[in-house]
């Protein structure tokens, strides 16, 4: 299927996307201006994101909640203890983390990531949003965040994983790298990944044209 571009994004300029940009960050990056949910990038209690990255932690369940979500009791539990080898060992198998732009092959059941968003589905009040939220925070550069607001805008609402890769691949990557461009005119740090700029400009295109939100992005 093909993805239909955020009108930000449908044209040559790039005024609106990173007025949207600024807004969600904040001038400066994470003002009091800010969205709560811009800190969903950076929150650590520990300050060792890095040393995180193949096991889920209680900072990946707080950084949720900035883009409104919650992991229900159970769930967490699930993921912090009784089917975290399980879980953790997917985020292993992944491998570290890498552009979504470089992955040639269609994705399917069978990659990691696939699978690791699979049985976080089976996780009791887990769905498509959480899942994918989740697996944003420990790989921001290759998982992009499905939600309802980003899908109809989008155009991603059956399948959303795929086509977010053929269109950064497209014309040798070219959206891929007016992101990272946008991301730098907007004064925002390298750990902001390309994907998350495209959900946030994705994100506040569908606010500002009144689309539904049910629990998404931000508040």
């Amino acid at each position: 299927m093909t993805l239909r571009l955020p009108t930000t994004l449908a044209t040559d300029s790039n005024t609106a996307a990173i007025a949207a940009l600024t807004r969600y960050y904040g001038r400066p990056y994470l003002g009091d201006d800010a969205y709560v949910g811009a800190h969903f990038d950076s929150w650590s209690s520990t300050g060792d994101r890095a040393g995180e990255a193949d096991r889920f932690t209680a900072d990946d369940l707080v950084a949720v909640t900035f883009l409104s979500v919650q992991v229900p009791p159970k769930a967490a539990q699930a993921i912090l203890h009784t089917e975290a080898k399980a879980l953790n060992a997917l985020l292993t198998a992944i491998g570290p983390d890498r552009d979504l732009v470089d992955e040639p092959d269609p994705l399917a059941p069978g990659w990691p990531a696939w699978d690791l968003e699979t049985a976080l589905w089976a996780l009791p009040g887990i769905g498509q949003t959480k899942a994918t939220k989740l697996i944003a925070r420990k790989r921001p550069r290759l998982y992009p965040i499905w939600d309802s607001v980003v899908s109809q805008v989008l155009g991603t609402e059956r399948s959303h994983l795929n086509p977010v890769r053929e269109a950064l691949r497209a014309d040798d990557g070219a959206l891929h790298r007016r992101l990272l461009s946008l991301r730098e005119e907007a004064g925002l740090p390298e750990e902001i990944s390309a994907l998350r700029v495209f959900d946030v400009i994705a994100w506040m295109d569908g606010k500002n044209r009144g689309l539904d939100n049910h629990n998404e992005l931000e508040n």
